[in-house]
């Protein structure tokens, strides 16, 4: 599929109705944007860049942006699944994948439930296992400065707001989301080494995600590749300069 230009459309994938934008022309590039945000909150900075090669697809999972919520759990596997069922619904039998955070999550389970359908993976921020975070993320008190910032939440309160079909389930939402994230128990050391695309992992040396993780996890994984962004929060990488950088010749290939 080439499409040039800005399209934003819905499909019916899995009982939902899922929003996607296209962006630009190219080898087609799947954009999973971070949990509780939207594509403009997660890509808005670097789709200019990233439209010169690809055709550029950004998606709203369940519940995020335009995206209603319905009743179901948005488990990884059911959000990766959607998002096959949306390749399938745009006739593209394999694509680059992009994945932020939570969309780093869903992008890794595409990858394990379905390998055929991935050529070159892109994961930032992202962990694969419980222990990948900081344990100070998880503390009640939640006064880590790696953490997001009221700033932050007002932010995707904010951008929830101006499109979501019920503008007041952002929190409600949010309740909703946490077992995906909280009750995340991650990948075997076998499911990691069987992943067949190139994959750059990239995180913030301020991340939620211990350094030391990403390392261990770029071992397992075949023809991966690392990259650590100095002085750079969870939130701060989709917004950093140096990102390009490091994302365009891993996928100019």
């Amino acid at each position: 599929m080439t499409t040039t230009g800005t399209q934003g459309a819905y499909a019916t994938v899995n009982g939902l109705r899922m929003y996607y934008e296209v962006h630009g022309s190219g080898r087609p590039l799947i954009l999973l944007h971070g949990g509780m945000l939207t594509i403009d909150l997660s890509f808005g900075a670097v789709l200019p860049a990233l439209t010169e090669q690809h055709q550029a697809i950004g998606v709203e999972l369940q519940g995020h942006g335009h995206t209603e919520d319905i009743d179901r759990a948005p488990r990884l596997d059911v959000l990766a699944d959607d998002v096959v069922a949306l390749m399938d619904h745009l006739g593209l039998e394999r694509a680059d994948i992009l994945g932020y955070s939570l969309g780093g999550l869903v992008a890794t389970e595409l990858a394990v439930r379905h390998p055929g359908r991935v050529d070159r993976l892109v994961l930032v921020a992202t962990h694969f296992r419980p222990d990948g975070y900081h344990p100070e993320i998880f503390d009640p008190r939640q006064d880590s400065p790696l953490l997001p910032t009221e700033a932050h939440f007002a932010e995707m309160q904010r951008a929830y707001a101006a499109v979501a079909p019920d503008p007041d389930h952002f929190e409600a939402f949010l309740e909703r989301l946490q077992p995906t994230v909280v009750g995340f128990r991650g990948w075997s050391d076998e499911q990691l080494r069987a992943l067949t695309a190139p994959t750059l992992l990239v995180i913030g040396d301020r991340d939620f995600i211990r350094v030391e993780h990403a390392a261990a996890i770029h071992d397992l994984i075949p023809n991966a590749h690392l990259a650590v962004l100095p002085n750079c929060t969870h939130m701060d990488l989709m917004r950093r300069a140096d990102l390009l950088p490091a994302v365009r010749p891993f996928l100019e290939r």
